[in-house]
């Protein structure tokens, strides 16, 4: 995997598939920063919202350079199709997403319990002028499946496993494209502060040394009862090593 530079946005971002790039990270002279919502903001305020506080900072749209999504349940691929396009569409109007991809990071699950009633916002990242060289990247989410395939359904690995080993190796292979993409920025699991792990099922089989011992609790995991966006996929990850997070 090799990185493209975002200079509008001050980051730089691994290409991905045509809803979200799987990376970013600060250009030299840039830091990340993280704000929480403390409730989930249905997805056009919440872009509304993300602009104003973008404003206040002095920081133009394309400053915004990761996200992440809670919706009510897991779609079908035409309608996980048609959910991005409308999110894209967006970033169209922005001058963010151009011919040349889309350059914004991002992690979309669905909470078991008390799901949002509509696609909305979680949380999101955005780019700020600072000075220091401290790691500062967002890695997106990401199942036990390929991206930029014709189709999701043909190439989940353990598809409909959800047994011990069927978890583990499905954890293995989020955690190895965790790791690939943090190698695209010169990272790893060291330089993280938060791991997430996005999953109904029992992680504790696979935690230890799957997890624990590979490094990527280094901070503790967050687990999150939150099924991946896509009908038939068990198993989501995302991370990030960012200096500022704030609730907003």
């Amino acid at each position: 995997m090799t990185s493209e530079a975002f200079a509008a946005g001050g980051y730089r971002y691994i290409p991905g598939v045509f809803q979200y790039s799987a990376g970013v990270a600060a250009a030299d002279g840039y830091m990340i920063e993280r704000a929480m919502f403390r409730r989930p903001v249905p997805l056009r305020a919440g872009f509304d919202r993300i602009r104003a506080h973008l404003t206040a900072a002095g920081r133009p749209p394309a400053a915004f350079c990761a996200c992440e999504l809670r919706s009510p349940a897991p779609m079908s691929e035409p309608e996980f199709r048609a959910f991005n396009e409308l999110y894209v569409g967006v970033l169209r109007d922005w001058g963010i997403v151009t011919d040349g991809g889309n350059p914004v990071a991002r992690s979309n699950v669905c909470p078991e319990i008390a799901p949002p009633p509509e696609p909305s916002f979680h949380a999101f990242s955005y780019t700020v002028p600072a000075g220091g060289s401290a790691p500062s990247f967002v890695i997106a989410g990401s199942g036990e499946v390929p991206e930029g395939k014709d189709n999701y359904r043909d190439h989940i690995v353990r598809p409909g496993d959800t047994s011990a080993a069927g978890l583990r190796a499905k954890a293995d292979y989020v955690l190895a494209e965790m790791e690939r993409r943090m190698a695209a920025f010169g990272h790893g699991w060291t330089e993280t502060t938060a791991v997430q792990a996005y999953t109904v099922h029992d992680l504790h089989p696979f935690l230890a040394d799957a997890l624990v011992a590979r490094g990527a609790a280094a901070h503790g995991l967050t687990w999150q009862f939150c099924r991946p966006p896509v009908a038939g996929l068990d198993y989501e990850m995302d991370c990030r090593g960012v200096g500022v997070e704030r609730v907003v």
